[in-house]
């Protein structure tokens, strides 16, 4: 302490560091103290101490206020971090204001005009007796504390402003003095280097959290689940990630456009399922694989679907890999939220291009398990052709060879049954062999039809044909968006009955004369097993997902007891608006 009060060069006028470490621009900042600053040196040690202390940003500016208002002994204090533009306020955090007059005072200030404003653009210490008094003083707020005695003082990190430290009203009606004034300003240097290391370590903790985000995604999309749900956690990393109120995943619709196929928000939005439309320019930038980042969703004339108006500041990514976009992924901010920093968004940006390059590896697997699929339906058609059929020929012209040369009428008569019998075996294996040469593409038009090929194909590994029945104009009557949600969730339950269930019998009930509890004509699909049922703590993601697409059709799903003995088995429900 004796050092730091020895004559030596003058301190630097704005009170920042220099280079080469964060020690000796302090100790270079005590040099040539007053006798009556140096007696209060002990006490601007111990503050010095305090602001060093912690590296969570935020936890650090509270720090700082606190500090320099015991410091100053001032009863408010506050620190007003200048946005990325150097136009206005990013953050305001205050000391000495309870949350209930805040609250009341409302918005915080946005350093936009009055006297807050000008030290942005004049960065210089600032005392006044009487703020009210001075010019640039833009008046307080209804229920705003009282405040006169006055001190400002900027913080810089690495020469570069961060903010200005506020200091009002000193305790028993004083003026702040020129010694509050330097050790504040001693205070502000220690302050930058502490905000600098929290800076440091918040971004390297953001980006942290970025990578697992990343990682999570990888794993989702190539576990070799269910796409959708994977697709989901893109969604719920992205919105957790960006700390935005949505995380939406959009895909290319047929018609064009965009079609949202993941939504992660903790309200129901509406959102899943809806097309934004191939003349809003964001779309088109976005399938050009360029970024879209939105101040206000509301009033931005590049968005034009309605369901932005709920929302603020906005993150529009391309899901891009080599050249290709495969969709886009947008975060959504709440009216009035703080808008992404140059650092969100290049983290989101890389974020994005991860999660598409692992949808692009995750379709490339696909693929080849599509083809080994293919590959396994022509030699099952193959060998059902040339083998089973030929061979069931062969039996019934041995029967019928057999019924001719027999003389007992009963022996006649079930040896023509089981001709019959083996007539309509061969029709069903024939069938079977069509759904299974039938590709993707060959898919019929008809909602009904589309349905029964679903059925058909289940029979060849279920080793039975699922009944079913269809009740109300099921083709008239279910929406495209409707039917295609339709046929994937009887997909999905006749899927879990043949590789879960052990059943040896399902019905399948589709009813297009459904009315639901808001009134609106719905479709309701009933798949029916006397399997083994759903086991405790079993794996319930696809459960979830049905429910998930039905709610954002209007509707709902749930499961109950199956049809077999004593309510053995599963049968689950699915219904959606038409």
């Amino acid at each position: 302490m004796a050092a730091a009060a020895t004559p030596g060069p003058a301190p630097d006028p704005h009170g920042g560091p220099t280079p080469g470490g964060g020690a000796a621009p302090s100790a270079r900042s005590l040099q040539g103290l007053s006798p009556e600053l140096t007696a209060r040196l002990p006490q601007l040690l111990e503050a010095m101490r305090s602001v060093g202390t912690g590296l969570e940003l935020h936890n650090t500016l509270d720090r700082i206020c606190e500090t320099a208002a015991r410091l100053a002994d001032a009863r408010y204090a506050a620190l007003g971090v200048v946005d990325e533009d150097g136009k206005g306020l990013a953050d305001f955090v205050y000391y000495g204001v309870d949350e209930a007059t805040a609250s009341l005072i409302g918005r915080l200030p946005d350093g936009q005009r009055g006297l807050l404003g000008a030290l942005i653009h004049q960065p210089e210490p600032v005392l006044l007796a009487d703020l009210t008094a001075d010019p640039r003083s833009y008046g307080f707020p209804p229920h705003h504390p009282p405040m006169r005695s006055f001190l400002g003082v900027p913080v810089r990190v690495q020469e570069e402003i961060f903010g200005n430290l506020y200091l009002a009203e000193k305790r028993g009606g004083r003026e702040f003095s020129v010694h509050d004034r330097d050790m504040v300003r001693v205070l502000a240097t220690e302050a930058g280097i502490a905000i600098g290391n929290a800076r440091l370590y918040d971004a390297a903790k953001q980006r942290e959290r970025w990578i697992d985000g990343s990682v999570a995604v990888t794993t989702a999309l190539l576990s070799g689940g269910d796409a959708e749900d994977a697709l989901q956690v893109v969604a719920e990393q992205a919105r957790r990630l960006s700390g935005s109120a949505a995380g939406i995943v959009s895909l290319p619709a047929d018609e064009g456009g965009l079609e949202i196929v993941a939504v992660s928000s903790e309200h129901a939005s509406g959102l899943l399922g809806a097309v934004v439309p191939p003349e809003s320019r964001a779309v088109a930038e976005l399938l050009d694989g360029k970024a879209v980042f939105v101040d206000d969703a509301a009033t931005d004339p590049r968005l034009i679907i309605d369901l932005s108006r709920d929302y603020g500041p906005m993150m529009m990514l391309p899901l891009q890999s080599g050249g290709r976009v495969l969709g886009g992924l947008v975060t959504p901010r709440a009216r009035g939220a703080r808008p992404f920093t140059e650092s969100e968004r290049t983290l989101a940006t890389q974020f994005a291009s991860q999660a598409a390059l692992a949808l692009m590896m995750a379709e490339a697997q696909r693929d080849r398990e599509r083809l080994a699929v293919y590959e396994d339906r022509d030699r099952i058609a193959r060998d059902l052709h040339d083998l089973v059929i030929q061979r069931l020929f062969a039996t019934g012209m041995m029967l019928e060879s057999a019924q001719r040369r027999s003389v007992v009428p009963e022996v006649q008569d079930g040896v023509s049954k089981a001709v019959d019998e083996l007539d309509v075996t061969i029709q069903e294996i024939r069938t079977a062999i069509f759904a299974l040469q039938q590709g993707p593409a060959e898919a019929p038009s008809s909602l009904r039809t589309r349905m029964l090929r679903e059925i058909n194909m289940a029979a060849v590994p279920l080793g039975f044909t699922p009944s079913y029945r269809f009740t109300g104009p099921v083709d008239a009557v279910v929406g495209e968006m409707t039917g295609k949600n339709l046929i994937a969730a009887l997909r999905e339950a006749l899927s879990n009955a043949f590789r879960h269930a052990a059943a040896s019998r399902i019905e399948v009930v589709v009813d297009a004369g459904v009315t639901l509890p808001d009134g609106r004509q719905g479709v309701r699909l009933t798949v029916s097993d006397d399997g083994v049922g759903i086991p405790e703590g079993g794996r319930r993601s696809g459960l979830k997902n049905l429910k998930r697409r039905a709610q954002s059709l209007g509707g709902d799903s749930w499961h109950g007891p199956g049809i077999g003995e004593d309510g053995g088995g599963t049968t689950l429900v699915w219904q959606a608006a038409c």
